[in-house]
């Protein structure tokens, strides 16, 4: 059985937690840089990296090297790429979590570590960045290129030939209109209908979407 480390103790933990069950992955350890409160009975509760490398030695004989999930959703892409780098250097391998009911095109392209759960749909000619979530019941259509570090947040649409930066946040249920170009570190409001191009770095939310100083 494939055992997996999770980084990060709140809602999307649980999450992932159901999901690793289901595929038959064992959630081994909770890593959290604050100070919580264990979210599942059995399992243990580390305190940021220096917990895990000492969970780490105490386990140095044994048979099996656990993988890791980066249980972090919201707008923290960044955060889940630096944070895959130092898990990374410690010889953990960076699992990518599919939901048995999600839809994944045969010649799609997942890169390591990406989330696709439940009721998502992933179309035919898509690639997914590192460290990059498709949420709940989102679609991400024909031709689309989606950077590191992405958040499409529960039923968000991405129309076809989409490009996607590294960092970029969708709402959730924006509709991103085909052939659109998302720059890094964008956040696209929930709800928000994208007619044209967004810059990288900015907000845009409504319908149209609009930058966020404007409304």
């Amino acid at each position: 059985m494939t055992e997996v480390v999770l980084w990060g103790g709140a809602g999307h933990s649980r999450v992932l937690r159901e999901l690793s069950l289901r595929i038959g992955y064992s959630v081994v350890a909770v890593v959290d840089n604050r100070n919580i409160q264990p979210p599942f009975d059995g399992v243990e509760t580390l305190r940021g990296l220096e917990g895990l490398k000492s969970w780490l030695h105490r386990r140095a004989n044994s048979f099996v090297t656990p993988s890791y999930a980066l249980a972090i959703g919201g707008g923290y892409g960044r955060d889940r790429l630096a944070i895959a780098k130092g898990l990374d250097a410690l010889g953990l391998s960076h699992v990518s979590l599919v939901h048995p009911m999600a839809m994944i095109a045969s010649d799609a392209v997942l890169a390591q570590g990406t989330q696709v759960l439940l009721g998502a749909a992933v179309a035919t000619c898509v690639r997914v960045g590192a460290c990059s979530i498709i949420n709940t019941r989102a679609s991400v259509d024909h031709d689309c290129i989606i950077g590191d570090g992405v958040h499409i947040g529960p039923g968000a649409t991405l129309c076809g030939q989409i490009e996607v930066g590294d960092g970029v946040f969708v709402g959730a249920g924006a509709t991103v209109l085909p052939r659109i170009r998302i720059g890094n570190d964008a956040m696209i409001g929930a709800g928000a209908v994208v007619t044209k191009d967004v810059p990288a770095g900015i907000t845009v939310v409504g319908v149209p979407a609009r930058r966020q100083r404007d409304q």
